[in-house]
């Protein structure tokens, strides 16, 4: 679609280190559930590299919103500096969308989705969207974490699963130790023998997983040695995040 002009409408923290922004949706701006979009902030020249000034982010919002959001852990880094930096209401430019990582479009199969922290963004949104309709599709999201506190949007998960019937969650924390939070689920890392329990009984399952480079790449091989065929998993790797 070309740059598209848009502000900052509020900011808040969905974990610990993690930022959500709302921005202003264009008019006509169109994109499907799991696209991604650049974030191109102003007053940047052309001294300044394109790492620096641009960054690319899963949609965390839904179609059907009427605003756009994203999420990002807040390292430090020229550009998130500069973004944490940006006031409600002030200007950026938006690129997109793009990306092929969408729910695939026969309801008669099952969608499993894999998310390690931060990959968790992608995924709100066709799980929002999937909700609003109310599609008669399972859905099964195992989200893994170190903590309760860095799971980006787990309570809103969480009222998902009550809300839309055909919507599991399965999240789990592989470093409870440490965390001052509360928790009663699982703690272990997702490997062949959890992911064949949370399978059991779905129809002919496609997998989608995101998250961090050395985690999708695990993923892949856990699924390829379940005997999961190649053709029914789709991936995306979040680098910096």
């Amino acid at each position: 679609m070309g740059i598209e002009h848009s502000k900052i409408l509020a900011r808040q923290e969905v974990a610990q280190g993690t930022m959500a922004f709302h921005i202003a949706k264009p008019t006509g701006f169109e994109f499907r559930p799991g696209q991604a979009f650049e974030i191109q902030l102003p007053g940047t020249g052309s001294e300044t590299s394109t790492e620096d000034r641009v960054h690319a982010f899963s949609i965390v919002s839904a179609p059907h919103e009427n605003e756009l959001m994203f999420a990002t852990r807040m390292r430090d880094s020229v550009y998130k500096r500069a973004l944490g930096a940006m006031p409600v209401g002030a200007a950026l430019d938006i690129d997109g969308p793009f990306g092929s990582l969408t729910l695939h479009k026969n309801l008669a199969r099952a969608a499993v989705l894999i998310a390690g922290g931060i990959g968790i963004t992608p995924f709100m949104s066709m799980l929002r969207s999937a909700a609003m309709r109310q599609l008669p599709q399972d859905l099964v999201l195992l989200y893994s974490n170190r903590r309760p506190e860095d799971a980006a949007f787990l309570s809103e998960l969480q009222t998902l699963e009550q809300q839309y019937p055909r919507f599991r969650l399965k999240a789990t924390m592989t470093d409870i130790a440490h965390s001052a939070a509360g928790w009663n689920g699982d703690t272990r890392t997702i490997d062949g023998v959890w992911l064949r329990q949370a399978i059991e009984g779905l129809a002919e399952p496609i997998f989608y997983v995101a998250g961090p480079p050395a985690m999708v790449a695990a993923m892949r091989q856990i699924l390829l040695a379940a005997g999961i065929d190649e053709d029914d998993v789709r991936s995306e790797e979040f680098y910096g995040y």
